[in-house]
């Protein structure tokens, strides 16, 4: 076994200076990038370093994973590079820790599915990709008026009138974020070309106030992008407890491949 094997972070359409701002950017393990053509025809290329055949066999890997300071590390590298080339071109982003035992392997699948490749890379051309989010917080939201207010009560009975009120603002801040929702929706089929819908975050990723309820992306032409994005933060406007969350620009992480591709892509693990 080679000691480095082929990590790829991306297809891109190659152009006069593309290997030169490759050339600029380190990547994973602080290796050089570079770019893989295909053998016939290059006008696609895997965009592409050298790292450390240790780091990604299967077992090595399946440790790594579990190290999330390795992981972080990692996935900054892999899309800081991906950025990095989307400045300049439309890029198709692989999935983290693609590799493959060397430079032929890679070319292989690049000539595989080339045809593919390119339909894609037509397809998101002029396109940005948008995060929007949707954050639920209900102890923001204030306590509609209690008719009772200064009625004396049993202990008990001001404790279930408590909870009925905590209840009833909880389901209100709920229902201000389905319609918070809808008008988004509605944004997205004016301005956007594709949805992805990702799962809600949870814990840590989630942030340290409210949960959140809606996690998508959008595709979005770039002339309509400032748009988009405004609009879409105005959507929670007056509605209490809820909170939206607008990430982007990015490179075309959700839209890039059919998910059956990528998988098929992400397959190219081999050390």
């Amino acid at each position: 076994m080679n000691d480095l094997v082929t990590y790829a972070y991306a297809v891109a359409r190659a152009d006069d200076m593309l290997h030169v701002r490759a050339a600029a950017l380190k990547g994973v393990a602080d290796a050089p990038v570079h770019l893989v053509p295909g053998r016939d025809d290059d006008t696609l290329v895997l965009v592409a370093s050298h790292v450390p055949a240790q780091d990604f066999q299967e077992d090595a890997l399946k440790r790594h994973l579990e190290d999330l300071d390795w992981l972080e590390a990692v996935a900054r590298a892999h899309h800081g590079v991906i950025e990095a080339m989307a400045v300049h071109t439309t890029v198709l982003p692989l999935r983290l820790a693609t590799v493959y035992l060397d430079d032929t392997r890679a070319r292989d699948v690049l000539d595989a599915r080339r045809a593919l490749f390119a339909e894609r890379l037509a397809h998101l051309a002029e396109h940005i990709e948008w995060g929007v989010k949707i954050h639920v917080e209900p102890s923001t939201a204030p306590a509609a008026p209690d008719p009772q207010r200064g009625e004396a009560l049993s202990p008990g009975r001001a404790y279930l009138r408590g909870r009925r009120q905590q209840q009833s603002v909880r389901d209100s801040v709920y229902q201000d974020a389905r319609q918070a929702a809808e008008m988004i929706e509605a944004l997205g089929r004016r301005y956007a070309v594709e949805r992805a819908r990702h799962r809600v975050q949870q814990g840590v990723l989630a942030g340290p106030v409210g949960e959140n309820v809606v996690n998508d992306a959008y595709l979005v032409p770039r002339e309509h992008c400032e748009r988009f994005r405004s609009e879409v933060m105005h959507a929670a406007d007056g509605l209490r407890g809820v909170r939206i969350e607008v990430t982007g620009p990015w490179a075309p992480y959700s839209f890039a491949m059919p998910s059956a591709v990528a998988d098929d892509a992400a397959a190219g693990t081999e050390p």
